[in-house]
């Protein structure tokens, strides 16, 4: 393969990755809290056996959108969001992890718990548990949760130095890999309130439609050029016309 080819193939490559985090983009339109994410392309030089530079396009990372959704109002008073760049800490089975989606009910033990039935954990790391048969639960700003028979905790709230680097995983949530859990000064929970998805559905199609351009016209590329390596050789090979 000549070298155009094979600078072309590359472009593809890193395109299909691409498409795939698209893809997956789209496909979390509606997942509470879902952050969207976006690849990081570099330019690579490879040196040749005669010296000639290459160009390549290589992929190094993917770039997660920060940015907070939109807040949609619900009837469940234990649905709570972040205003501000912080997490809740969960308890799971593989220790503490950490999330944004605070889509929240109660268990069998009256524990704050996730959907998947994590503990939703607060100040001092104990899970927050409201009294049986209790009603009128109110969750203040500062995460104080009380309800018609007294206070019952705080839901502590977490922020990282660096977001990038914590580790997605199902069900909405992060590892923070190392990383402290620091308190989260300045940010605030929102009772009655759930963080959507930042995707921009309009905003992904149009990359979606630009990369399966951009891949299309690179594949017309490389058949282009195979095509006049197939003519030149042609040429080359034919006998001498006297």
């Amino acid at each position: 393969m000549e070298n155009a080819g094979y600078i072309a193939l590359s472009r593809q490559m890193v395109l299909r990755r691409e498409m795939s985090v698209i893809a997956n983009n789209m496909a979390n339109l509606n997942t509470n809290a879902y952050k969207g994410e976006s690849m990081l392309f570099v330019e690579h030089l490879e040196s040749t056996g005669s010296g000639e530079k290459m160009s390549f396009v290589q992929d190094i990372a993917l770039v997660r959108n920060l940015t907070e959704g939109n807040l949609t109002a619900t009837d469940n008073p234990l649905d709570t969001a972040i205003s501000g760049d912080g997490y809740y800490e969960i308890e799971t089975p593989l220790g503490p992890r950490y999330t944004r989606n605070g889509s929240f009910h109660l268990n069998a033990q009256g524990e704050l718990v996730t959907a998947a039935g994590d503990k939703v954990l607060g100040e001092g790391g104990n899970p927050l548990v409201l009294p049986p048969n209790t009603s009128d639960v109110s969750i203040t700003r500062d995460g104080t949760v009380s309800s018609d028979q007294g206070p019952v905790g705080k839901i502590r709230l977490v922020r990282f130095e660096d977001q990038q680097s914590l580790v997605k995983l199902a069900n909405g949530l992060y590892d923070a890999d190392g990383q402290e859990a620091l308190a989260a000064e300045g940010s605030e929970v929102v009772q009655g309130m759930i963080e959507g998805s930042n995707v921009a559905g309009i905003v992904e199609l149009t990359k979606m439609i630009q990369t399966v351009r951009s891949y299309s016209s690179t594949g017309r590329m490389v058949n282009d050029e195979h095509e006049r390596m197939r003519r030149a050789i042609q040429a080359l090979g034919s006998p001498a016309r006297a």
